[in-house]
């Protein structure tokens, strides 16, 4: 079936907004289809589709819409919008568009330069290539330019994965065990969830495979004090108060009370009593410093680039710039240092980030474990078997997308060192 013609107009009108990059694109989209409310589900989610096929193949898409007669700018909307819902599904376009279309449609993309397949910007490119190599950073690059599929966490106090299978197949939505969180449920497809039942009830909410393993990780127990450190809409707050079944005490931190403020709805539904959401100024807050050496586990998932997450933000690798990842690892090293104060004697910390890049990962863990001798590493092929999460890994989590199929996750363990008896500090 194809689309009214006038789609084509309005997809073009949002794309010269988002390709301005002044605010992510979901708000950008957000915010045009609220002053837009004539536009319904099946147009929204055509010219939304065609706005990210643009985002991810940028490079290509702008190198071949250049030069001939007419809008750059109806091009890439063509592009973009072909891209998303196929050739054949446009309609009212002029002969010349048409033949545009299908010269387009003819180029075989393996023949282009590496770097324009990876419709990454330059400085991106020549990262990753030096921290993967070219091949991985092309395999790498392939997947991180597709759409990611929709993950939901099962809500384990209110239904069992199992049950959920079963009550997402009556509606009929397809749905299947994620391998590595043993909560997960992966939907090929994106369904409208917000009216479900088991989506009002709290059963499931939608969270990437890999954020629920993060919350795995943690190893959060029964009656423990646990602290979510930068718990934004508390995705991952839920998952942990999940797994203490609703016991202890969950402090959710954030420095912004507006996405605080998100979490209240989801903490509604889950049927959790033990999150207590609490807004902080910064790292150093006075309501840190009251819980310093008190908690026995402490999640860190840290601000950061954002770049794992590109099949989901393709905008996010235009947005971002190569200065302000060197601003975001003194961040990065600042929180992780104010966090670590919490932690008791013998207490744990998962230093967590979406980002693929060393340099917020690796090398903020291992400047911290230099300057914090009271502090060890614990290899994560320890924390994946005392977890059971059925994962190869060494001394840190590295999940990629075009090898795990979640987004791009960093994760390190890190474990406050047991303080040794009285007797044998005076014996020192």
């Amino acid at each position: 079936m194809r689309l009214p013609p006038a789609i084509l107009g309005n997809t073009e009108e949002v794309l010269r907004e988002v390709l301005r990059f002044a605010a992510p694109a979901d708000v950008t989209l957000s915010r045009y289809f609220k002053d837009h409310p004539r536009l319904g589900g099946r147009e929204r989610g055509a010219i939304a589709e065609a706005v990210y096929a643009v985002l991810r193949n940028k490079s290509f898409f702008t190198d071949f819409a250049g030069g001939a007669k007419g809008s750059t700018m109806r091009r890439l909307t063509l592009l973009g919008m072909a891209e998303a819902i196929g050739f054949d599904s446009l309609g009212g376009l002029t002969e010349e568009e048409n033949a545009f279309l299908a010269r387009i449609k003819e180029i075989d993309r393996n023949l282009l330069s590496p770097k324009m397949r990876a419709n990454l910007p330059d400085w991106l490119f020549e990262k990753f290539v030096a921290q993967f190599g070219e091949e991985e950073t092309m395999q790498l690059a392939a997947v991180l330019n597709t759409p990611a599929p929709l993950d939901l966490r099962v809500n384990s106090l209110k239904a069992s994965r199992e049950d959920v299978v079963k009550q997402l197949a009556e509606a009929p939505i397809a749905a299947e065990p994620t391998p590595y969180s043993a909560l997960g449920l992966r939907v090929r497809k994106k369904p409208a969830l917000q009216n479900m039942p088991l989506f009002k009830e709290g059963a499931i909410e939608v969270q990437d495979e890999g954020s629920q393993v993060l919350s795995q990780l943690l190893g959060a127990r029964r009656g423990e004090m646990v602290v979510d450190f930068c718990a934004g809409a508390g995705g991952k707050t839920l998952a942990l108060g999940a797994i203490m079944r609703n016991t202890g005490r969950l402090y959710a931190f954030d420095v912004s009370e507006k996405r605080l403020t998100k979490l209240k709805p989801r903490l509604a539904r889950s049927g959790l009593s033990n999150v207590h959401p609490v807004v902080i100024a910064h790292e150093r807050d006075v309501k840190i410093k009251r819980l310093a050496g008190k908690i026995d586990r402490v999640l860190v998932d840290a601000p950061c680039s954002g770049l794992g997450t590109l099949r989901r933000n393709p905008d996010v690798k235009w947005r971002q710039q190569p200065q302000a990842v060197v601003e975001m690892q003194e961040k990065q090293a600042s929180i992780l240092d104010g966090a670590a104060r919490l932690l008791r004697s013998g207490g744990r910390l998962v230093y967590a980030t979406c980002s693929l890049l060393n340099e917020e990962n690796d090398v903020v863990v291992e400047q911290f474990l230099e300057t914090h001798p009271d502090f060890q590493l614990v290899p994560m092929s320890q924390v994946l078997a005392e977890q059971k999460i059925p994962l190869e890994m060494d001394k840190y989590l590295k999940l990629l997308p075009h090898k795990h199929e979640t987004d791009g996750f960093f994760a390190a363990v890190l474990e406050r060192k047991p303080m040794k008896p009285a007797a044998e500090q005076e014996e020192e």
